[in-house]
């Protein structure tokens, strides 16, 4: 089947409920996207509420304290948004690696693979009564004498042990005190699944993958699921390879890509888009697939999208960046994009001032 870069975007923006903008839960739109970046906070909950009709300021933070989503390190270290019953898939695919066995982690922190469950188990401990700062933690993890050595793992800005701990299950971020992070205990959500056998997470990451981000090749799986996470190339290949029939093989502008088969005839049918959409800086839509995606970023701009600017697209190609100056939107419209439709830009505006609760006007410029 052949089909356009521009048809396969507007189908990508429908999956991603970026048009038409979707009626689902804060959780709803985190478990779409499998997975959206947690700082800064504002970022996230513009993130989330790009994809949300009727949304309401707060509604992030909201859902992170009934349990709804967690926030954990997962994806390249840094900390994400996920749901409690999908999260601890790709929480299995980063722990693959184990590099807490790596001879440098052993000489480190002078811990042994065989110390980890002691380990474990002394975090489970410290947290049973309720959420702990890094501090508290550090200092209920260094009564123990095997680890009293631990303290410098527990400094401020220290996360490198904590990671994971996180990837393992044990603790995700709690509700900040005073302005400080504080770690609680996963398992004492009702709604957290646990962490699957890495199998049946990479069948499960590799399925959400192509269904929001297909249709895609297996580099794109690769570099969301694999890339510096832990998972190698061989595996994530058979991981695709096990799909079989159920993912069928596109010719994209005469460039072949992999779609799940049920999703096929929608692809298809979808027609190209125009509709322009504000996002902040580092949104799933440009991580998901990479910025070294020309289809969704030009690669002049990569450098500047990678830095985390905000993001204008139009049709899903990002066209330009956005900043907010007093009451001003600053749009920075990139010279070899299609020009502005400045109604549409204005619409987007006016939508986005009614998410920020402010009073928003447009200006363009090109950059």
């Amino acid at each position: 089947m052949v089909l356009s870069w521009s048809q396969a975007l507007a189908w990508r923006m429908r999956q991603q409920l970026l048009e038409p903008v979707g009626t689902e839960t804060v959780a709803g739109v985190v478990r779409r996207l499998g997975a959206v970046p947690a700082y800064p906070d504002a970022a996230a909950e513009l993130a989330v509420r790009a994809r949300r009709e009727g949304s309401r300021s707060g509604e992030v933070a909201h859902a992170l304290a009934e349990g709804r989503i967690i926030k954990t390190f997962a994806f390249r270290g840094a900390t994400h948004l996920l749901t409690p019953e999908e999260g601890g898939a790709y929480l299995a695919l980063r722990s693959a690696s184990r590099m807490w066995e790596l001879p440098s982690w052993q000489n480190f922190y002078g811990l042994t693979p065989s110390d980890w469950p002691l380990l474990r188990e002394a975090v489970r401990e410290a947290l049973a009564d309720g959420p702990m700062t890094r501090q508290e933690l550090g200092a209920a993890v260094t009564d123990k004498p095997r680890f009293r050595h631990l303290g410098f793992a527990f400094a401020d800005r220290a996360e490198t042990l904590l990671k994971p701990l996180a990837w393992l299950g044990e603790m995700s971020f709690g509700p900040p005190l005073d302005g400080r992070a504080t770690f609680q205990r996963l398992d004492r959500n009702s709604r957290w699944a646990g962490v699957p056998d890495l199998e049946e997470a990479g069948r499960r990451a590799v399925e959400a993958y192509f269904r929001a981000y297909g249709p895609a090749t297996p580099d794109h799986v690769h570099y969301w699921l694999g890339q510096g996470l832990g998972v190698r190339r061989k595996r994530i290949e058979a991981w695709i390879a096990g799909f079989g029939d159920c993912l069928a093989a596109v010719d994209i502008d005469e460039e072949p890509a992999y779609v799940l088969r049920e999703d096929l005839e929608e692809l298809a049918a979808t027609p190209a888009s125009t509709v322009v959409r504000l996002l902040p800086g580092y949104d799933q839509w440009v991580l998901g697939p990479g910025t070294a995606d020309a289809h969704v970023v030009p690669p002049a701009r990569r450098t500047l999208v990678s830095r985390g600017a905000n993001i204008v697209i139009v049709g899903g190609v990002v066209s330009g960046t956005w900043s907010l100056a007093d009451e001003q939107v600053v749009t920075a419209w990139f010279a070899e994009a299609v020009p502005p439709v400045r109604e549409a830009l204005a619409e987007e505006v006016a939508r986005l001032a009614t998410i920020l609760d402010r009073p928003l006007l447009s200006t363009v410029q090109m950059a």
